[in-house]
């Protein structure tokens, strides 16, 4: 009742006061006029905000711009702008609009508010809004009051056709406001959600100077939506610069760690050059060993033969002197020492090969020794690995380095464990000359008994001595002969079975050939690391700096989006909004017998 009875004291005062003589007024407002018209007037800043209405997919339909003076001195203002029409939103004063986009007021309040219309202005942004149910692509009109998998796709872009200063340095945010007995299970995992009251609220960010497509899905029912909304506003945003001293502590640690690593690396990679410098020494040894193996084999038949000989003779003539107390033939007495000695210089010449086999196996031997010693008794940590695994290096150069680490360590390990039965080879070698040397020299010592005697032999006694020798010898000889066989089948067993190991060998020195080459690599890898990532605290610190400076646009200067004349521009922020999306009801009788009231009517229906 109060309200209604306001109303009418009003609208009483608007008729009185309309019953004045329009001059008076008129003579008063060209008083007015007369006074300030001559003044100009002076504002500090100036504040736009532009209001742009678009259709359901993201076309402009209109826009336009509330423009703000902060007026610190009444008087004439100019300003500039393509306006199809102004409108002054402080007080009923005439905005004058010249034909070169000039307009000017006169302000006499602090603050100073008209409104421009635009007219086909294009914005920063090219914005496309696509609609899909059920994984077709819809129109609004057709969406509306449907039900199934609902999926909206934003797309913004940039306009090339607008000055590129608003899309570099402005923070574009969306925003839908879904009912949610209309909306549910909704996805967007690129979006915030916040609830507004009943309904779920999902926000979008796009970040200036970049282009996005921002897809939201849900299920829907009886589908209707509110307008989306989009604001614009410059890119300064607030952020403390983040507290990443534990960070770079972790990574100085890691950096460390890393140069461990990559000085463990380089240790390894000399000691398995070492080692695969023996293993090809070894190899080559070992191929020595084999063929000096392979002749003594083969001329042990030849050796085992010319023995069976010399046992035959031995035996022969100890038969022969045995049976018969006659003087034997002279002739065949004298060659019997030469036999001897022949013989004798056989077994040393097959000493000495083994001697020769002897020193290059124990020369290949030490430098294997030598090598393997040299891989460093490195104790990497299954910690360290991980957090080489946690750094960011290349896996797969992780990955060669470890399996590099562990086949090292199984090297020396096997090594460790076999290298008692290699020295039991050159033992034996060694201790194969022995009865060898010892033959040879007994078979001389029965050559020079022989010639010694045959001097003698006209004498009965010296005879009989030397029928005693000669079956001594004989019988000595045939357990000599015995011996020689099993020598040489050890020999030839030893010889066949050579030929594996020496396979082996050959083996180990190509894996370990190709193992320094790997880690070769390895090594040129870690350094490569180590290098990457010896500056990495700083580095980190001076990215996060980059990205910071990102965020804060400081050095960002407003300008005018309606025109490039207008100064002092402080403020300029884009609202947008689109239309919602609903199912038309049909008007109703009553709104039409509303459109066909009087205005008298309507007035006398605010006192019913």
């Amino acid at each position: 009742m109060r309200i209604k009875n306001w109303l009418i004291v009003i609208l009483s005062a608007l008729l009185v006061f309309s019953t004045l003589p329009i001059s008076v007024a008129a003579d008063n407002s060209d008083k007015d006029d007369s006074q300030t018209s001559a003044k100009s007037g002076k504002y500090s800043t100036k504040d736009e905000v532009i209001y742009g209405n678009l259709d359901a997919n993201g076309k402009t339909k209109d826009m336009y711009v509330v423009n703000t003076f902060h007026v610190t001195k009444p008087g004439k203002i100019v300003d500039y702008g393509n306006y199809s029409d102004v409108r002054n939103l402080t007080n009923l004063s005439d905005i004058e609009q010249t034909t070169d986009n000039e307009i000017q007021f006169q302000s006499d309040e602090e603050e100073f508010y008209f409104q421009g219309q635009l007219e086909n202005q294009p914005l920063p942004w090219d914005i496309s809004i696509t609609y899909l149910l059920d994984g077709k692509e819809v129109t609004p009109d057709e969406l509306a009051g449907q039900s199934g998998d609902f999926e909206i796709q934003l797309k913004t872009s940039e306009n090339k056709d607008v000055d590129s200063t608003f899309f570099e340095n402005y923070l574009l945010q969306i925003s839908l406001t879904l009912d949610p007995l209309v909306f549910n299970d909704i996805q967007a995992p690129e979006g915030t959600e916040a609830n507004e009251g009943k309904n779920k609220q999902i926000s979008f960010m796009v970040l200036p100077d970049q282009e996005e497509e921002l897809i939201l899905t849900a299920h829907v029912n009886d589908f209707k939506m509110d307008p989306i909304d989009i604001s614009a506003v410059p890119a300064n945003i607030a952020i403390e610069d983040p507290d990443i001293g534990n960070m770079t502590g972790d990574m100085e640690s890691l950096s460390d760690a890393i140069h461990q690593v990559n000085s463990g690396m380089e240790e390894l990679n000399n000691g398995i050059t070492e080692l695969s410098s023996g293993a090809e020494e070894l190899s080559n040894g070992s191929t020595e060993y084999r063929n000096g193996m392979d002749e003594l084999n083969q001329s042990s038949g030849e050796l085992v033969e010319g023995s069976k000989q010399i046992r035959d003779v031995l035996n022969e003539v100890s038969g022969a002197l045995q049976s018969s107390p006659d003087m034997p033939e002279m002739g065949e007495m004298k060659d019997l020492p030469a036999g001897f000695r022949d013989m004798a210089e056989g077994l040393r010449a097959a000493a000495g090969g083994l001697d020769e086999l002897k020193e290059n196996y124990d020369e290949a031997w030490d430098a294997l020794s030598g090598a393997i010693d040299g891989i460093p008794n490195s104790n990497i940590s299954e910690k360290d690995i991980e957090k080489l695994y946690g750094s960011g290096a290349d896996k797969n150069t992780v990955d060669e380095l470890v399996k590099t680490y562990e086949a090292a360590q199984k090297v020396k390990q096997t090594y460790d464990a076999v290298k008692d039965g290699f020295n039991v080879v050159s033992g034996a070698l060694n201790e194969s000359t022995k009865p060898l040397q010892e033959m040879a020299n007994q078979i001389d010592s029965i050559a020079d008994g022989m010639e010694s005697g045959m001097k003698d032999l006209e004498n009965f006694d010296a005879l009989t001595e030397l029928q005693d020798g000669i079956s001594t010898m004989a019988s000595e000889y045939n357990t000599f002969h015995n011996g020689l066989i099993d020598y040489t089948e050890g020999v030839g067993t030893l010889a066949t079975n050579y030929q594996d190991i020496d396979a082996g060998i050959k083996e180990l020195s190509e894996g370990t050939s190709s193992l320094n080459s790997g880690a070769a690599e390895l090594t040129e890898g870690t350094n490569e690391l180590h290098n990457e990532t010896n500056d990495l605290p700083d580095e980190m610190q001076d990215k996060i700096d980059e990205l910071m400076e990102d965020y804060e646009n400081s050095d960002f200067e407003p300008q005018s989006f309606v025109s490039d004349k207008n100064k002092k521009v402080d403020v300029v922020q884009f609202v947008l909004q689109t239309e919602k999306i609903e199912v038309e009801e049909p008007e109703t009788e009553d709104v039409e017998e509303e459109e066909h009231k009087s205005m008298w009517d309507r007035f006398l229906d605010l006192f019913r």
